[in-house]
C-alpha cells in the first residue's frame, strides 16, 4: 500500500502552481513531517511535507513541471527500507541524518536551517510538543554559537579563464512569480485610465520625533524600532476615510466601496515583489504597523509568507527610497485603484517664509484610476497625507 503525495489546496484566486524543487529522490529514505517539495504559485512558495516514515516510491511530477490543487505528485512507501545509495560517503551522511532526528520531529523550516548551517540535530534542543525542534529553537542556538574564526586561505583560488572578446549569454526560464508580476502590471497599464500626480513632504517633524522617541518606543514595544512606514500607513489609513474613492475598486460596471482599510505594503524579494497585507489598519497602532511590516519583511526573505498574507488589499504602498529612487510613477495593484509612492529622503533648498532653508525633503507620488477618481479627489487625498506627515499632531486630532 502506498500513499499519495498531494499539492496543497490552492485558493480560489490560484489556478496551478509548479514544481520548484524536490529536495528527495525516488528511493530516499523520509520521514514524517519532513520537507519533501516546494510547489511555486504566483504568489508564494508552498511547502509539501512527508505524513509518513517510508521510502520516496515515485515522483510523478518533475521540476518545473505544472501541478494543479490536491493533484497527486508522488508517493510513498509507508515503512519500507530505503534503497541504498551506491556511495560510501552520501549513506553516512543520511545515516547520521536519520539518527541526530531520532530525539524528537523536526519543523520543516527548522530542518532548512539546520542543514544552511551545516548543524547536528542532536544539538539542538527542541521547545515544540513531543521535543519537536522548531524554527525557534534553532534561531537561539546559532546565537548562543561562538563565532569561529575567520579560515585564511593558504593559496590564492584558481582563476577563471575568460576569452578575450567573447560574448556570454544565459538563458533562464522566468519564475512563475516573476511571469505573473509581468502579466499584472501589463495588465494594469492596458486597462486601467493610470494617471500620476506628485507632492513633496518636509521630513523633518518626522525625523525630530523618530529621534526624540525612538529608544523609549523600542524599550515599550518590545524591541519593535520607530521607522517612517508606521507614519505613512496611518496617515493613508486616515486619508482613505476622507475619500472613499481612493480606497474602491472596480468590478465589471460596478464601484466597490470598502468600509474597511486593509493597506498593502510592497516588499522586494530576491523572487519578485510581493504585497503583503495588513488589516484593518485604521484600528491598529503605530507599533502594530511597525511590528507587522517587520514580520512581513522576514517572512517574504525566507519564502515563508501564506496565500493569505498576500491576498485582499484595498490600497498599497511602495517604497523606492530604500533603493535609493528620487522620483518614479508607481504602477497600480488590480483590482485596487491608487498606489502611493515613497522616495529617498534628500536635503534640498526650500523657501521658508522669506529665508532659504535647508529641509529633508521627500517626493511623494499617487498614481490612480482615472476613471475611479477625479484629479481633484487624488490631489486632495495626497494633500492630506502630506498634512499629517508634516504635523504628526493632525493624525490623533483628526483635523
Amino acid at each position: 500500500m502506498t500513499i499519495e503525495i498531494k499539492a496543497p489546496q490552492f485558493p480560489e484566486s490560484v489556478e496551478e502552481g509548479s514544481i520548484a524543487t524536490w529536495h528527495k529522490k525516488a528511493g530516499d529514505a523520509v520521514r514524517r513531517d519532513e520537507l519533501l517539495v516546494d510547489i511555486e504559485t504566483d504568489k508564494t512558495v508552498l511547502e509539501v511535507v512527508a505524513s509518513e516514515d517510508g521510502v520516496l516510491s515515485e515522483v510523478l511530477k518533475a521540476d518545473g513541471d505544472t501541478v494543479l490543487s490536491q493533484e497527486v505528485i508522488g508517493r510513498i512507501s509507508p515503512g519500507a527500507a530505503a534503497v541504498a545509495s551506491s556511495a560510501p560517503a552520501a549513506a553516512a551522511v543520511a545515516a547520521v541524518a536519520v539518527s541526530s532526528t531520532e530525539s524528537g520531529a523536526v519543523n520543516p523550516a527548522a530542518k532548512k536551517l539546520i542543514e544552511e548551517h551545516g548543524l547536528d540535530v542532536a544539538s539542538v534542543t527542541g521547545s515544540g510538543k513531543d521535543g519537536r525542534i522548531l524554527k525557534e529553537d534553532v534561531l537561539a542556538h546559532l546565537k548562543n554559537q561562538p563565532i569561529a574564526a575567520p579560515v585564511v586561505a593558504t593559496s590564492p583560488p584558481p582563476a577563471i579563464a575568460v576569452v578575450p572578446g567573447e560574448r556570454l549569454e544565459k538563458r533562464v526560464p522566468m519564475t512563475r512569480l516573476r511571469a505573473t508580476i509581468a502579466k499584472r502590471l501589463l495588465d494594469a497599464q492596458h486597462n486601467a485610465a493610470m494617471l500620476t500626480t506628485f507632492n513633496e513632504v518636509n521630513m523633518k517633524p518626522l525625523m525630530t520625533l523618530r529621534s526624540q522617541y525612538k529608544e523609549l518606543f523600542e524599550k515599550t514595544h518590545n524591541g519593535t524600532r520607530l521607522g517612517f512606514m508606521g507614519f505613512f500607513v496611518k496617515a493613508a489609513a486616515e486619508a482613505l476615510k476622507r475619500f472613499p474613492a481612493v480606497n474602491a475598486s472596480i468590478d465589471g460596471n460596478d464601484i466597490v466601496y470598502h468600509g474597511y482599510y486593509d493597506i498593502g505594503v510592497a516588499v522586494s524579494t530576491e523572487r519578485g515583489l510581493v504585497v503583503p497585507v495588513l488589516r484593518d489598519c485604521d484600528q491598529m497602532s503605530i507599533a502594530e504597523v511597525e511590528g507587522g511590516i517587520r514580520d512581513f519583511a522576514s517572512a517574504a526573505k525566507d519564502g515563508k509568507l501564506s496565500m493569505e498574507d498576500m491576498t485582499g488589499g484595498t490600497f498599497t504602498i511602495t517604497n523606492g527610497g530604500v533603493f535609493g529612487s528620487l522620483m518614479s510613477t508607481p504602477i497600480l495593484n488590480p483590482p485596487q485603484t491608487a498606489i502611493l509612492g515613497m522616495h529617498k529622503t534628500q536635503d534640498r533648498p526650500m523657501a521658508v517664509n522669506g529665508q532659504v532653508v535647508i529641509l529633508p525633503m521627500m517626493y511623494l507620488a499617487l498614481s490612480y484610476d482615472h476613471r475611479m477618481i477625479d484629479g481633484k479627489d487624488a490631489v486632495q487625498f495626497l494633500v492630506a497625507i502630506k498634512d499629517m506627515l508634516e504635523d504628526p499632531a493632525r493624525m490623533l486630532l483628526d483635523v
